[in-house]
Parts: C-alpha cells; sequence; structure tokens
C-alpha cells in the first residue's frame, strides 16, 4: 500500500475519532449539568436561559476572530438559505434548552433522562425518513419496544410524558439540521445565538429596569453562576456539532446514552426522584430497545 493509500484509509479514522471524543465531551457535560442548573433554582428557567444566550454570544464571537474564521461568519449571515436553516435550528435548540432547565427547576430530572435514552431511536427514524439510512430489523423492533414503553407511561398516568417526547423530537431535528447544514461548527453556533441575542438582551434589560431581574441583586455566587452558563451551553454544543458532523448518526445515538445516564443516577441517587414500578417498567422497556440497537449497530459495523 503505498503512502497515498495509507492517507486515504487513515483519514477518515483520524476524523471518527474526533468525532467520538468531541460528541463524549458534550454529553458527560449535558449528563451533568443538572447539579449546575439545581444551584440556580432561585432563578426563573427563562431568565437563565437568556443568560446562557447573551453571555455564550460574547463567549463566541472572539473565538471567531481568533480562529480566523469571521469571513465565514459574515458568509453565512449573508445567504438567506442558511440563515432559514440556523432560524430553524436555533428555535429547536432554544425550545430544548428552556425544557431541560424548567424540568431540572421542577424536580422532573427523571423526566428528561426518559428523554434523551428515548433520543437515539429517534434518530434511526430521522436517518431513515431524511438520510435515507436503511432500518435494519433489530432497528425496527427496538423502535416498537420504545414506543411501547412510551405508551404504558402514557396509559398509566392518563397523559403522553410531554417533557421526555419534546426533549427527544427537539434534539433529534437539531442534531439532524446541523448534520446536513453547510457552515462549520463555530461558525453556526455563534450564528445561532446571535439570531437569539436582541430578544435575550431586550428581555434581560426589561427585567434589569423593572427591578425583577437577578443578577447583581441576590448574590455574587448567582451573578457569576449565571455568567458561567457560558461553560454548559457553548463548549459542550460546539463538541457536539464537532462530532455530529463528522461520526455516523447511528454511533452518535449510541454515544448519547453517556448523557441520560448520568441524569438519571443524579435523579435517583443524589436528589432522590421517586423511582416508581411504572417507571421501573418503562425504563426497562427503553433499556431493552437501547440494547438491542446497539448490538444491531456493532453487528453492522463489523459487518463494514
Amino acid at each position: 500500500m503505498n503512502d497515498s493509500d495509507t492517507k486515504k484509509y487513515s483519514t477518515p479514522s483520524k476524523e471518527a475519532i474526533i468525532g467520538v471524543i468531541s460528541a463524549s465531551a458534550a454529553f458527560l457535560i449535558w449528563g451533568f449539568s443538572p447539579i449546575y442548573f439545581k444551584v440556580l433554582r432561585v432563578v426563573p428557567a427563562f431568565e437563565i436561559l437568556m443568560h446562557r444566550v447573551v453571555w455564550s454570544l460574547l463567549f463566541l464571537l472572539p473565538l471567531i476572530l481568533i480562529s480566523g474564521q469571521w469571513n465565514e461568519f459574515k458568509a453565512v449571515i449573508k445567504s438567506y438559505r442558511t440563515m432559514l436553516i440556523l432560524i430553524v435550528s436555533t428555535i429547536l435548540v432554544a425550545t430544548n434548552w428552556f425544557i431541560f432547565i424548567w424540568s431540572i427547576n421542577n424536580n422532573q430530572i427523571l423526566q428528561t433522562s426518559l428523554g434523551y435514552y428515548i433520543n437515539p431511536l429517534v434518530n434511526v427514524l430521522l436517518g431513515m425518513i431524511f438520510l435515507k439510512e436503511r432500518l435494519r430489523p433489530a432497528r425496527a423492533a427496538a423502535v416498537i419496544i420504545a414506543g411501547l414503553g412510551v405508551l404504558y407511561l402514557t396509559v398509566h398516568y392518563g397523559k403522553l410524558p410531554w417533557i421526555s417526547l419534546t426533549l427527544a423530537v427537539t434534539f433529534a431535528f437539531y442534531g439532524l439540521i446541523r448534520k446536513v447544514a453547510p457552515v462549520d461548527a463555530l461558525v453556526g453556533l455563534t450564528v445561532e445565538t446571535l439570531i437569539l441575542f436582541l430578544p435575550a438582551l431586550g428581555y434581560l434589560v426589561y427585567l434589569d429596569t423593572a427591578g425583577m431581574g437577578s443578577i447583581f441583586r441576590m448574590s455574587v455566587r448567582i451573578d457569576i453562576l449565571l455568567i458561567c452558563t457560558v461553560f454548559v451551553t457553548a463548549p459542550p454544543l460546539l463538541f457536539f456539532t464537532i462530532g455530529a458532523r463528522k461520526i455516523h448518526l447511528a454511533t452518535l445515538g449510541i454515544l448519547q446514552y453517556i448523557a441520560p445516564s448520568c441524569t438519571f443516577l443524579l435523579a435517583v441517587f443524589i436528589y432522590n426522584e421517586p423511582f416508581t414500578t411504572v417507571q421501573v417498567w418503562t425504563f426497562g422497556m427503553i433499556w431493552s430497545a437501547l440494547i438491542i440497537y446497539s448490538v444491531d449497530s456493532v453487528l453492522e459495523y463489523r459487518k463494514r
């Protein structure tokens, strides 16, 4: 094998390794982020979201300049088609952020865990529908079992687990859009926060002038935590986007187990949320579906 052949076969492997490391880092940060937001539970969820947006943009813009991507950043803003795509992804990720924060502050961490366990299976469906990925029999069975788990929970409580489903669907679509969007990870994330920046800043200014804002009113500790929401927002989302663009959607789905597993352990063993028989059955079916899906993915990978 000559040098050109070696480069041809080694490059994808390096890309995949970078993708796996990036995605894993994102999911670890997200998995343990409830600890952070629990400390901020004295602040309304929507206000926390607005702080995440404002401080993230102030963090990302210097990165754009340092990385020499300012021209690409301007080109994306001038592209009508790309901006439309990123407006959609912005709405999805902002919805996901808000529901996640609200759930944590309202002692619904288990629901967020269930949502992100369902998410990889939603990715399977989206990959089949939009990316023409083949739905193997085992994966079809996994999706059906997961659906039965959600149905069981719905029938028992008499209502859909809307938190779980909203988190799963919004993040699955976000990952899909960012995977196919013709924009670099850092540039795309910066544009997304830019889209929300003025509304977020306007809302925070309104709260401050009305005497209802939290920052600079409660304590230095809360001030620092609100400003530092950037570190549980921009870096993991950047890592996730890098990973999503470098690895197969199925691989990304497997790695996503990291975040809900961390969240699940926090909910049950740290924050003592009730884990009833109904939830045991529901999570059991979801976990069974994920095991089937994971084994099938590994077998397919080895065959290739």
